[in-house]
């Protein structure tokens, strides 16, 4: 691909040819947040620029804050792979890819640099004021691919984010006692964990049966707003925070 103006006034453009024309004249509604999961920030850009690779993203943001744009945000990247949020499969139509140096859990999953997510945060917030994206669109990776997806990851600090405008947070419900809700159980109880699930947005079929897919879900939610714990199990916790993520959206639509 030829040489382009960044949309992000502190990106430096680095064209990769990994990229198509959004389809059904989607225009971004979302931000999807990556990690690379490679060993180095090198190789992670030209396997994004590699064409027998065919992935890419629209933004790569370094360690040091660095901000390389390589695809315009007009056009589709190919970051989101196979995944569903909402009523959405096909997120690369509808979204902005953002992938961000860091070896992964492969890597043991390091703390992000705070120059980095300093730049994360001004990436975000560019884009959400140039295409007024709402705060329940900055989504992860693992939101919309749960057991097949890890990234961001649970060091990713969503709520440093939230307390700079940018994505849906709510405090954690603390870690304690009571009823939950485990792999094998099934019911009502199992249903009505899964609508909430699906209703926030996450892939999540409402079969009244905890399987090995509900409890990918429940991880990936875990992973993302409730970190202390990862486990899959939908404890007073767990349930309780997506409760409370429900009521936050509702209320500010009714505001």
């Amino acid at each position: 691909m030829s040489a382009f103006t960044p949309d992000h006034p502190k990106a430096e453009a680095h064209p990769s040819p990994n990229h198509g024309e959004r389809r059904n004249g989607r225009t971004p509604d979302s931000i999807l947040l990556h990690y690379t999961g490679m060993p180095t920030a090198q190789g992670a850009l030209e396997r994004l620029c590699d064409p027998a690779a065919e992935v890419s993203s629209h933004y790569l943001v370094l360690e040091d804050g660095h901000i390389l744009q390589l695809v315009p945000e007009a056009r589709r990247a190919w970051h989101a792979g196979a995944g569903r949020w909402k009523d959405d499969s096909d997120l690369n139509s509808c979204s902005i890819g953002v992938e961000i140096v860091n070896p992964g859990h492969d890597g043991d999953l390091p703390p992000y640099p705070p120059a980095q997510i300093k730049a994360v945060i001004a990436l975000c917030a560019d884009i959400i004021a140039r295409h007024g994206i709402a705060p329940a669109r900055i989504i992860a990776h693992s939101d919309i691919a749960p057991g097949r997806k890890r990234d961001p990851g649970e060091h990713f600090p969503w709520e440093a984010l939230h307390e700079r405008g940018v994505g849906h947070w709510v405090a954690p419900a603390p870690i304690a006692g009571g009823r939950f809700l485990s792999p094998g159980e099934q019911g009502q109880p199992v249903e009505a964990l899964q609508a909430m699930l699906g209703l926030y947005g996450y892939p999540c079929p409402q079969t009244g049966t905890y399987d090995r897919e509900t409890e990918a879900v429940v991880a990936a939610f875990q992973r993302r707003f409730r970190p202390a714990r990862v486990d899959g199990i939908a404890d007073a916790s767990t349930i309780i925070t997506l409760r409370d993520l429900i009521a936050s959206l509702q209320s500010n639509r009714q505001g």
